[in-house]
């Protein structure tokens, strides 16, 4: 399927920020911790949700869908999660914490996922293995044996958001207290740990960088709503700077946006910040910007793509460093095919602003950079066309309709 976009349209009005899909995935992967039942409120249609619910479902978890609850009940079956789900996400292997932690015993493929770089899951089998996991690999799978895990100390050599997430989830019912020290920050995993609180769980720390986990012999059942999805919140408002439009930007949580939208305001957007909503608007000139992707709360790697986007109409030169994936420049070559200036070297991307794009026939090669091709092609002269959206999907629920709902017109051929 095709995404077909009119350019040079400004947009303006609201939007409704979805759930986190970043939040939502390890908290589907959670489930898995209990038997008894989990309401998810909030939950985004998107393609990752609907990969993951199908996996959990192979494992023998009966998943009830209303509009956008997910309810969770039934008992785990099966301790090998299909390979050919298993290989379209990376975030699958989240399933190997609950899996190993609860039954003993897992088996998983090594998983899939956006083609942006290396993404190695050793920390996440490092942490494991700490807690007393026999861990092997056979014919690309990898397996997990362990007949109680014990807590201990976990160092991670990098604050990986999975291994951090992974370790939360195989610690919750291990034997004993575990820390793991140069944790992640990010939100999704503050909210990860609230929702395994909310089960019973024992987590403190999270949002820092030492959590610790002291082990419990149950979770029992919950409701829970997830947290707004920054990314998404973030996209539409580099949406709206780029047409040199005014909007609402609504369900936000605006601690979490603070590097993207300060950022914004450095090129010029006006932001005006409400408890849960963000009001943004831009009408001169783009201001050129140096940004460095790091872990949260610094500017974040699924982020850098829209930006660069928005940056090629700057008025000068900006840079963007990436120093968390090595293959994050891929959208590069499309937005070249559209007109923008754009010369990378190395980890950074030297973005000289020119005076407008021009629509073309681009291709989404990750999700984020479907983003970036579609602010791209809003901001453009004429009409562009993005092929393999199916990667936009993953992540974005009902993007056309919601950037359509503020002026823009797109459609899907």
């Amino acid at each position: 399927m095709e995404m077909l976009i009119q350019g040079k349209i400004k947009l303006s009005g609201e939007v409704e920020i979805s759930s986190s899909k970043n939040a939502v995935l390890p908290i589907i992967a959670a489930t898995i911790l209990t038997d008894e039942k989990v309401v998810l409120h909030k939950v985004p249609h998107i393609k990752d949700v609907n990969t993951i619910c199908q996996i959990v479902g192979k494992l023998g978890k009966e998943i009830q869908e209303e509009d956008h609850q997910l309810i969770f009940t039934g008992i785990i079956q099966n301790l090998t999660p299909p390979y050919e789900l298993v290989r379209q996400m990376r975030a699958s292997f989240l399933l190997m914490g609950p899996l190993l932690s609860r039954y003993g015993k897992v088996r998983l493929s090594l998983p899939g996922g956006c083609a942006i770089g290396n993404r190695p899951i050793d920390l996440h089998l490092k942490g494991f293995a700490a807690m007393g996991a026999d861990i092997k690999f056979s014919g690309g799978d990898v397996i997990a044996k362990a007949n109680k895990l014990i807590g201990n100390h976990v160092y991670l050599d990098y604050p990986s958001v999975g291994a951090t997430e992974n370790i939360i989830m195989a610690a919750a019912l291990a034997e004993g207290t575990t820390w793991i020290e140069n944790a992640a920050l990010e939100p999704e995993i503050v909210d990860l740990a609230n929702f395994i609180n909310k089960m019973g769980g024992k987590i403190s720390g999270a949002g820092t960088n030492v959590i610790k986990i002291q082990g419990v012999d149950n979770l029992s059942g919950t409701e829970y709503t997830p947290i707004p999805d920054r990314i998404e919140a973030g996209t539409y408002l580099i949406a709206v700077a780029a047409t040199a439009g005014e909007a609402v930007i609504n369900n936000v949580i605006p601690e979490h946006l603070k590097s993207i939208t300060a950022k914004l305001e450095e090129s010029g957007a006006v932001i005006e910040e409400d408890k849960r909503a963000l009001k943004i608007k831009r009408e001169g000139k783009i201001k050129p910007v140096y940004i460095k992707t790091l872990p949260y709360p610094g500017f974040p790697t699924d982020m850098q793509a829209q930006i660069m986007a928005y940056l090629s109409f700057a008025a000068g030169t900006s840079i963007i460093s990436e120093s968390v994936f090595e293959n994050r420049f891929m959208h590069v070559q499309e937005l070249l095919r559209m007109g923008a200036d754009i010369k990378t070297e190395g980890k950074s991307a030297i973005i000289r602003g020119v005076k407008e794009l021009t629509g073309a026939r681009v291709k989404a090669s990750d999700l984020r950079a479907g983003a970036a091709l579609i602010i791209a092609g809003l901001s453009a002269q004429g009409k562009t066309i993005v092929t393999e959206n199916e990667h936009i999907e993953r992540g974005y629920e009902d993007i056309d309709k919601k950037l359509n709902q503020m002026g823009a017109n797109i459609y899907l051929n």
